[in-house]
């Protein structure tokens, strides 16, 4: 038997796209899969293949609010709107979803006795002087900017996390997601994080890419099942309580050497346009995995390139990698 045969696994903001993704793997491993999402951002469409098995429940409900007396041997806490875009036109349910959510997820989990698991983010190193970051990095963020409701959200909800281990003893994992991509990323909600869809959308459109600033700017994506399976090794892996780790691809790449590759993939008549910089965005994005792969033995798999032509693929005949 796996560590979740048989038990029960709550997966917040499980019809997102990481939360989705999650979904899959926790449910194959035969755990009875409760998912919870109020579909602000996330869709029906990424679980819809499992909302009539036996194991699997869908309870649209919002995080903050979500009461029950069942209780779980393990909760991950994937709840968040996550696009600029959106969070910051809801900056309030941005930073109810990581200050109350959180608070409310931890709550259960400690009436659970449940090992929880923190979808965090790079975003709350900043734009980091350090590369690459580290998880001992405390970060350099702007609290009142643009970007502020994301970020400090994250940063106060890790700071709950770190309090419940502390005061309760909680099982407490954090994982600090760096740029991920692939299937059922939507392109509705493109900004950064989510640069590599609105490329291919573009590409395969023959519309103009659209870069902020001069593109010299860099990120490290990593595919959603290397994010995933680096969630699944921390959620799982014995004797790391109160451990946050790094989870991402350590690859990095210029954002206009990433147009560049998505134009010659997709064979893309479309040209490349700049426009001004966004505020407070980071200059730089590469985790240092070393933690990582000492403590739950994480290495990421899936090259830039290939990822690209499953996400390409994807795209243009919506398959399923699964």
């Amino acid at each position: 038997m796996n560590e979740v045969e048989g038990k029960k696994v709550l997966i917040t903001g499980g019809a997102g796209f990481i939360g989705s993704w999650m979904c899959d793997v926790l449910y194959r491993l035969k755990a009875h899969t409760f998912c919870v999402d109020n579909l602000s951002t996330g869709s029906t469409e990424n679980i819809r293949h499992l909302l009539n098995k036996k194991r699997f429940n869908f309870i649209k409900a919002d995080v903050c609010k979500y009461s029950t007396s069942q209780k779980f041997d393990f909760i991950v806490h994937a709840a968040s709107i996550a696009s600029p875009s959106i969070y910051q036109k809801y900056p309030i349910e941005t930073l109810d979803a990581n200050l109350l959510g959180t608070r409310n997820m931890l709550e259960l989990a400690r009436k659970s006795d449940a090992t929880f698991l923190f979808t965090s983010t790079s975003e709350v190193y900043g734009n980091a002087e350090v590369i690459p970051t580290p998880e001992t990095y405390y970060g350099y963020v702007n609290p009142f900017g643009p970007r502020c409701m994301y970020d400090e959200g994250k940063r106060a909800a890790e700071a709950y996390c770190y309090s419940y281990f502390h005061t309760y003893r909680l099982r407490i994992r954090i994982a600090r997601i760096f740029n991920t991509y692939g299937p059922r990323l939507d392109v509705s909600n493109a900004g950064y994080g989510r640069v590599v869809i609105k490329f291919i959308t573009q590409a395969i459109s023959n519309t103009p890419l659209t870069i902020y600033g001069d593109g010299t700017q860099t990120r490290s994506f990593c595919y959603i099942t290397d994010t995933v399976n680096g969630l699944l090794k921390l959620l799982l892996v014995k004797g790391i309580d109160g451990e946050v780790v790094n989870i991402g691809n350590d690859s990095e790449v210029r954002i206009i050497d990433l147009a560049r590759m998505i134009l010659k993939m997709t064979k893309s008549k479309s040209e490349i346009i700049f426009l001004s910089p966004l505020k407070d965005d980071p200059l730089r994005r590469r985790p240092d995995l070393k933690k990582a792969r000492k403590l739950i033995g994480y290495a990421p798999k899936i090259s830039l390139k290939e990822g690209l032509r499953r996400m390409i693929e994807w795209w243009e005949n919506k398959s399923s990698f699964l």
